[in-house]
């Protein structure tokens, strides 16, 4: 979920089919060049009872997708924001549910959640490391949930398990499941196989994605409007680690190896656009440093750092190119939301008012509008955001009028989040299936 201690990720390929979709247009999209840092207005997302939200995805309606907890933070159920007024999307009859990676804009929404069925081999694919009570041992099911229902998604033939990542706007669902192959690769409590896959467009409809050749497991993380899908291959690995040695894009079925960068020991795809542009993490050769990076036809771009934090971790891409992510200290305490655009990457937090402190960013849409994790600098609670740019689309916004203050970014360096918060972060990580080392 993005449960912070490892997840999700992304492919993309250039496309002229983008072009003659009415959705998130390419044509239009390329990035404009700025003189000056935009300003940012945030805006506080309430919660569900109780004190901890996540935002890991906004699409261009402005819809903020991800989970809060609920009273006594036992439990997280995934939540929808829009127009104001949230949503508890419920579960499949468990404790917990989950959002992850979301732009579809026809009001469906991917994620999974436990199920009331223990799970027969006693696996835990919900994630075996806690996050808010997703340790109970019951089955995992992806779900797509659109007008108040959330429909499972079923494995694999012979799983028990599936999770679903994001859901594109031709109704596509990519995520992945398990088969009924008993896995030797696998570490305990996990004992199948488990592929990358998309579900839909129609009813009852599953598409298994092949991982690379010579890897026997995968995932997938983000599918772009042209059917495009990104996430990783490798082997079973207890559902994360080495399960993400490739970082891999599949193209009409057909998976490449879009690699990463050079050395890195696991690489995964986390999201992909509609232009094909692919972002991604690796894990380098150190077996400790973590960077974010971006692959556009065949090339691969390190995002680099912000200064004093040399760990970088993907969020989301929108179809200008700009990406928002997190940076943190080599101790994986000091975390700041950053954005990257035009070849630099810039702390949010130099960029808004204060008083809130942005730590997670996990989503950007193509109006430049960002989801992620703030924490309230008085409280020292963590809640989901969304961070509004001042620019001319959104001028005359409340928050934007008169232009708030920016701080400086000496002045935000050394803001050090609860331990809660930012176990939080690491457990979202885990969750996501981003790469993490032992």
């Amino acid at each position: 979920m993005k449960r912070k201690t490892l997840t999700s990720i992304a492919a993309m390929i250039l496309s002229a089919a983008a072009l003659a979709l009415p959705v998130r247009a390419v044509a239009q999209d390329q990035p404009k060049p700025q003189t000056a840092p935009v300003r940012y207005s945030v805006r506080i997302l309430p919660g569900l009872g109780g004190t901890m939200g996540v935002a890991n995805s906004v699409n261009n309606k402005g819809w903020v997708a991800g989970a809060a907890t609920l009273t006594g933070d036992a439990t997280m159920h995934a939540t929808l924001w829009r127009n104001g007024a949230i949503t508890d999307l419920g579960t499949l009859g468990g404790s917990d549910s989950f959002v992850g990676l979301n732009k579809n804009e026809r009001g469906e929404i991917a994620g999974f959640a436990e199920t009331s069925t223990k799970d027969p081999l006693g696996e835990a694919f919900c994630l075996g490391l806690t996050f808010f009570g997703f340790n109970d041992g019951a089955t995992c099911l992806g779900f797509l949930w659109q007008d108040g229902v959330m429909a499972p998604l079923p494995p694999l033939a012979g799983g028990n398990n599936s999770q679903a990542e994001d859901v594109n706007n031709k109704g596509q669902v990519v995520g992945f499941a398990e088969n009924g192959v008993r896995d030797a690769t696998c570490t305990p409590p996990q004992v199948l196989q488990f592929q990358p896959v998309i579900w839909g467009p129609k009813k009852g409809q599953i598409q298994q994605l092949h991982p690379l050749p010579g890897d026997s497991d995968g995932f997938g993380n983000a599918i772009n409007d042209n059917g495009e899908a990104t996430g990783c291959s490798g082997i079973c690995a207890n559902v994360g680690n080495a399960s993400c040695l490739h970082a891999v894009v599949w193209e009409d079925g057909s998976p490449t190896n879009i690699g990463g960068l050079k050395g890195a020991l696991l690489s995964i795809g986390l999201d992909i656009n509609n232009r094909g542009q692919v972002l991604g993490e690796s894990l380098l050769s150190d077996n400790a440093t973590y960077h974010s990076w971006l692959w556009q036809k065949g090339v691969v771009t390190d995002l680099g750092t912000l200064p004093g934090r040399p760990l970088t971790f993907p969020g989301g891409i929108n179809n200008k190119g700009q990406i928002v992510g997190h940076a943190c200290d080599a101790t994986d305490t000091l975390c700041a939301a950053y954005i990257w655009e035009n070849g630099v990457m810039t702390d949010l937090n130099t960029l808004i008012p204060a008083g809130v402190y942005l730590y997670y960013a996990g989503d950007i849409n193509d109006r430049g509008e960002i989801a992620g994790i703030a924490v309230d600098l008085v409280s020292y609670t963590s809640n989901a955001f969304l961070a509004i740019p001042c620019d001319d689309e959104h001028a005359q916004l409340e928050g934007c009028k008169g232009g708030p203050a920016v701080l400086r970014t000496s002045e935000v360096s050394t803001v050090v989040p609860p331990e809660s918060v930012r176990e939080q972060l690491r457990q979202w990580r885990g969750f996501r299936r981003w790469i993490r080392h032992e």
